[in-house]
């Protein structure tokens, strides 16, 4: 029984050191992109250029980043991602939070069928749908302005469903006794829902926050003049404009890499508390 017991006890140090090393290998797997990005962004153009590529700059040319701001308007495409992704979190967080009352807490006909079609609208990708939605910004006069890049994205059916499934959760008899002392619909969702769901808000805010910094596709249609870019298109118009001879600028594509997914990283260690929370109290249960 002993040996038994101590066969099982080794057994399960080397399952447990086994997916320790798997963990690690993936973890580096994943993590060496950036680990490269940002390396390539600290070398000289020189050693960029090297036959063998070295794993640690041999000098850290930080001017590299201020190369970025002269070579495109990098402050310009900054502030115009930056406004396009507050505006999608207002829009997107406000028809969420009273679209997903109506249909966790609202009584009406046709309410599951409605649902329905919102979970169906997760499944149409935007290349479908941007022809007619491109032309009627067209015709409103929007097409390279902010509106057309905020607005036909102001509904995100995957945030209607996640906070739909957040306030289902919640106990209907708080928001009876709030009914009662006299609140209305405005004061129900802003200052009981949204504070009782909160992990789960903070949560939709991140990915509507990557969702609308990471976009590319949308504004590529949406928007013609330099002044309108916002960052994903002036880094990829910057390789463009460079082909054939990125040996000579890809330690400043790489710099304007690295500044471009910081917010990113930024906020994301902020919110990380409210989004172990939100795991912690799934709402998939």
């Amino acid at each position: 029984m002993r040996d038994n017991r101590m066969a099982g006890q080794r057994n399960s140090k080397a399952v447990g050191v086994i997916r320790l090393v798997l963990a690690a290998a993936v973890t580096l797997l994943i993590l060496f992109p950036v680990y490269w990005m940002v390396v390539s962004s600290l070398k000289t153009q020189s050693e960029m250029r090297l036959a063998v590529p070295t794993l640690w700059p041999e000098g850290f040319a930080w001017e590299n980043y201020a190369e970025a701001f002269r070579v495109i308007p990098y402050a310009r495409y900054f502030g115009n991602t930056l406004i396009m992704s507050v505006g999608l979190i207002i829009l997107q967080l406000n028809v969420a939070l009273w679209a997903a009352y109506a249909f966790a807490k609202g009584r009406f006909w046709g309410k599951e069928l409605l649902f329905l079609l919102i979970l169906a609208a997760l499944i149409v990708p935007d290349q479908v749908t941007f022809i007619p939605i491109y032309v009627m910004m067209s015709n409103l006069s929007w097409l390279d302005t902010f509106w057309a890049l905020i607005v036909p994205n102001g509904a995100s059916a995957f945030g209607i469903f996640l906070l739909r499934q957040a306030f289902k959760s919640l106990n209907n008899d708080v928001l009876e006794a709030a009914r009662v002392d006299g609140a209305g619909r405005f004061a129900l969702i802003y200052k009981m829902l949204l504070p009782m769901a909160l992990p789960t808000v903070v949560t939709l805010v991140v990915l509507i926050f990557i969702s609308s910094w990471n976009s590319y596709f949308w504004p590529l249609i949406m928007t013609n003049s330099s002044d309108m870019r916002v960052l994903t298109i002036g880094i990829a118009f910057l390789r463009d404009s460079i082909a054939g001879d990125e040996a000579m600028y890809f330690h400043i594509i790489m710099a304007a890499s690295v500044m471009a997914i910081l917010p990113i990283i930024i906020v994301y260690s902020l919110m990380q508390k409210h989004i172990v929370a939100a795991m912690a109290n799934s709402t998939f249960k």
